[in-house]
Formats: structure tokens, sequence, C-alpha cells
């Protein structure tokens, strides 16, 4: 089996900061294309596929250069027909290949939703565990250029009510690639949603290959007044909140959730244990969405430990707005999470 060569680590390595074991800086994009290369390289039955997979930009540059490296019979465009196409996907993966459906907005698995939820998440349940589906499905919600109202939706509490369907959202070059890895191992469906902001980071990333475990969690920083559990840009914004709030003597513990399905509510409830408060944030909507699902965890289960009432950060329940000065009230950020940190603690 290619895929025992490359080991999971025990999930609990941050390179958001540099350390010995996390190797040379590299960009975003860079992190997803070496995971895409050596999943492609090491397993023959491996192939990407998508709207402009191919082309000059290569998906923000997480597909460049390897349709030339690869061959077009393994990398390859495909029509604007995402429910034929995810059929295609799903029946090649039931037939023994592991295909890698890549989409640049999630707005268009809408698209798709058929054969996601009824088909491709369903087989290896209906079918006693004799089938599996090993399909990742790949896509990048956008955000901060006028995407609006059917371009830039950040669709993950649909896709998390579904069972059979794990749902992974990194946030640090160093999990993209090793989660990627994990996706592409994986024997049934894997739906990966990325961040357009975090393109924009470089990251310490080991250039061996690694997976990164799906359903662990991760520390980003510690602390004891309060906890701040997130996932993917909203990751990223929970801990300059958590700078920012150390300088006004509130220690805030930073929860890196990097799956949300399966969900490290462990880690979750120890965190809260220890802190007694609990923010939640995530780049979607509030109504229905990841933030609600984790905040009824946390009260389901850990009720007890809770001295405040749980807080959500996440964007207002209206559609996407395009106007510069309207996105930047409807996105929520370090801003909003700072506020509820100290409105919690009566600072």
């Amino acid at each position: 089996m290619p895929w025992a060569k490359i080991k999971p680590e025990p999930g609990n390595i941050d390179c958001s900061t540099e350390s010995a074991e996390c190797g040379r800086r590299i960009s975003y994009p860079e992190a997803i294309r070496e995971a895409f290369a050596t999943a492609l390289e090491i397993d023959p039955k491996v192939f990407l596929m998508g709207q402009g997979v191919d082309d000059h930009t290569g998906y923000f540059g997480a597909s460049l250069g390897l349709r030339e490296r690869f061959g077009r019979e393994r990398v390859f465009d495909t029509p604007l027909s995402e429910t034929a196409l995810t059929g295609v996907a799903t029946g090649a993966a039931i037939g023994g290949m592991r295909p890698v459906y890549l989409h640049n907005r999630p707005d268009f698995l809408l698209l798709a939703m058929d054969q996601l939820v009824n088909h491709a998440a369903k087989w290896h349940y209906m079918f006693g565990g004799a089938v599996n589906v090993p399909l990742v499905v790949w896509a990048c919600i956008g955000r901060g250029w006028g995407g609006a109202a059917q371009h830039s939706q950040a669709l993950q509490g649909l896709f998390l009510h579904v069972p059979g369907l794990k749902l992974v959202m990194p946030s640090t070059c160093y999990d993209t690639k090793g989660l990627i890895l994990s996706a592409i191992a994986d024997p049934n469906p894997v739906l990966i949603i990325e961040h357009r902001f975090n393109f924009k980071q470089h990251g310490f990333v080991p250039e061996e290959p690694y997976r990164v475990p799906i359903g662990k969690g991760i520390v980003r920083r510690a602390g004891k007044d309060i906890t701040i559990a997130a996932i993917s840009h909203s990751a990223t914004e929970a801990v300059r909140a958590a700078e920012q709030l150390a300088a006004q003597g509130i220690e805030a513990e930073v929860i890196d959730l990097r799956t949300l399905r399966p969900l490290d509510e462990r880690m979750l409830l120890d965190s809260i244990a220890k802190t007694g408060r609990l923010i939640v944030a995530d780049t979607g909507w509030k109504t229905g969405g990841a933030t609600a699902e984790i905040a009824a965890v946390a009260v389901e289960k850990g009720f007890h430990f809770l001295k405040a009432p749980v807080r959500r950060i996440a964007t207002a329940d209206v559609p996407t707005p395009s106007g510069f000065t309207l996105e930047q009230g409807f996105y929520t950020g370090a801003p909003e999470i700072i506020a509820a940190a100290v409105e919690l603690l009566g600072k």
C-alpha cells in the first residue's frame, strides 16, 4: 500500500511558528501543491480534475505545473457540469480510483449535493462497509474582493449536517499539506474547504510527506481565562485577538479545531473545563452553522464547566454583500472576538 509509507504525525505539532521539526518556509499554495504532487507521485490511482485545474493560474497556484509534470490524463479540466462530474468522480472512487475534484467556489457544490449527499456519503454505510468511496472534494471560499452572494458563501454548516462525509478546514500551511494527504488516503469521502485569506500566508512546512490526523484539533495558544474555539481563517483571527487580549491582562486559550466532522470534542471540553468560558468563531453564518453545533456540544457535555453563556462570532444572517464597505461590516474577525471576550469577563 503506497499510503502506508506516509505515517500520521501525532496531531500536536504546531508549525504556525518556527520550530525545528517544521522545516523550511513556503507559501500556502505551495503547501497545497506539494500535497497534490506527493499523492499523484506515490499512488497511480490518484487524479485531479476541476474547472481550470490546468490553466495558467492553477487554482490560485495550488495546482500550478501539475498537468505538465503528471500529464493530461491525471490532471485535467472539466466542463461546467458539477452534478455530472461529481457523479463521474464518485463512480471512479467506487471503482477503485482516488479522484480529487477541485472547485473554485463552494457555492457550486450546491449543484453536486445529490451526488455528494445521496451517493458518495452513503455507499459505505448502505453496503455494510463492503464498498468504499475514496473521493476528495476541494473547494475555496472567496472573500474580500466583491464575490458577493453567489461566489463567497461559507457553506460548511450545510455539509456538517451529513453523516458519512468528513469535513476539513485547515488554517496553516503545515496543516493544509498534512490534512490533504490524510484526506486523499482516507477510504471514504472528505470535503476540504479552504479560505482565500489563508493563501496569503507563508509558513513552516517539512519537505517530506506527513499526515495530520483528521478529527484532531490543536491548541494554538494556551490560556486560563477564556477559550476561543475556531476553524479555518477564524482561527488566525482568534490568535490575533488573543495577542491583543493579553495586553489587557486576559489570557485566552485558542483552539484550532482543524476539522468540523469529526469534531475534536475532547480538546474542546478539556479547554472549557480549564477556563469556564467559551467563544466560538467561524467564517459562516450563525443560524444552524458550525458555531451552533460547537456551542451545543459545549453546553450538552460541558455545561457544568461553564461560568458564563457561550458567545458565537459568525457572519450576519444576510446574503454576502459585494461592496467593499458592506463587506467590512459583514465579515467578522479579531475585533468582534475581543469585544465578546471583554464582555464575558466583565473587563
